[in-house]
């Protein structure tokens, strides 16, 4: 199962405190201040581990707490200081405070890691507090409590390309087949309402990271459907694909499907509308009467500088086509950055 949203409390551990202590020894009377420091209390951290695909076991536990420091010992012995807590995130994870709603890191790179709990400070031992006019202190300090806070994890999918398209257009069946992801596959809207992510692999080792986003229906933008949900995860693709049902069955004109999704990338975010793209006329190849309106398409698309390439995800045609495109389209805009 899936989830890109959770809410967690994490609890740091308290600092130990500092102990009071004085040296015992055979024949001395007065032995001076030997009370020890508290260890500091566990930290809470989070780490983006790219073998993490999922918020779903992070948020079913929803309590994180890290273990508080020990009391400084005699002999000036340190307690020992708490274990952190390390807690796995998917690489691309937001990071939120969930009272006041502000970014506290994106968390977009392998091995990044943030503290979201800071430990608590061990307290300091009599021996600290000792001078020329107060050589035996009876005075240490208590241990500082450990942060406690809500956060709201966010995932945003770290995908290269993502696929695009309204329900049944194909975009679950074309990534079966160019990569080794398996997400569900039937003749009904919404068949896929979390995102399945695939590897594919190109000619020279190189590869490309692709999306399947779930499927879009008009007012995704003001969040209706899947809304802000399936439109969050298209943010970080360099290149979309938009998938275009052409064939006779389909159950909108391809020109109109086209246009509908522009308009909703356009009303979504000017930075996602202009976003490189490539249009992809799905099902061509099985159905002999969709020429005329895979013209029609081309026409549409090709007025505003997109390319049309026609495929048959069951058939397997054309998409080795498609996937060379979308390679030089996505190394093209990284390497305008």
């Amino acid at each position: 199962m899936f989830r890109d949203e959770a809410i967690i409390e994490v609890i740091a551990g308290k600092g130990g405190d500092g102990l009071i202590s004085f040296r015992r020894e055979k024949y001395v009377a007065f032995g001076g201040p030997d009370g020890g420091d508290g260890g500091d209390g566990g930290s809470v951290i989070l780490v983006a581990n790219p073998q993490v695909t999922s918020l779903l076991r992070i948020g079913r536990q929803f309590r994180y707490a890290a273990r508080g420091g020990q009391p400084g010992g005699p002999r000036k012995c340190t307690g020992k200081g708490g274990a952190d807590v390390r807690i796995e995130v998917p690489v691309g994870t937001q990071v939120l405070d969930a009272a006041h709603g502000n970014m506290l890191k994106d968390l977009c790179e392998p091995g990044m890691e943030l503290v979201v709990a800071q430990g608590g400070r061990g307290g300091k031992g009599n021996p600290r507090f000792a001078n020329a006019v107060v050589q035996v202190p009876r005075k240490a300090t208590k241990g500082t409590e450990g942060e406690h806070r809500r956060i709201k994890l966010e995932l945003k999918l770290f995908a290269q390309v993502g696929l695009l398209g309204f329900p049944n257009a194909g975009k679950s069946t074309f990534l079966s087949r160019v990569t080794a992801a398996k997400p569900k596959i039937a003749d009904y809207p919404f068949t896929t309402l979390i995102p399945q992510v695939g590897i594919a692999e190109l000619p020279d080792y190189e590869t490309l990271v692709i999306a399947d986003l779930p499927g879009l229906i008009e007012g995704a933008a003001e969040g209706h459907g899947l809304g802000h949900r399936f439109l969050k995860h298209v943010e970080r693709c360099k290149v979309l694909i938009h998938l275009v049902d052409v064939s006779t069955m389909a159950e909108r004109d391809p020109v109109e499907a086209w246009a509908a999704l522009e308009e909703e990338l356009l009303r979504a975010s000017p930075d996602l509308h202009s976003r490189a793209r490539l249009v992809v006329a799905s099902k061509h190849f099985e159905d002999e009467e969709s020429g005329p309106r895979l013209a029609e398409l081309e026409r549409a698309a090709g007025a505003v500088g997109q390319r049309v390439l026609p495929i048959s995800s069951v058939l397997g045609l054309g998409l080795k086509e498609v996937l060379l495109a979308a390679r030089e389209m996505v190394y093209g805009a990284e390497s305008a950055h």
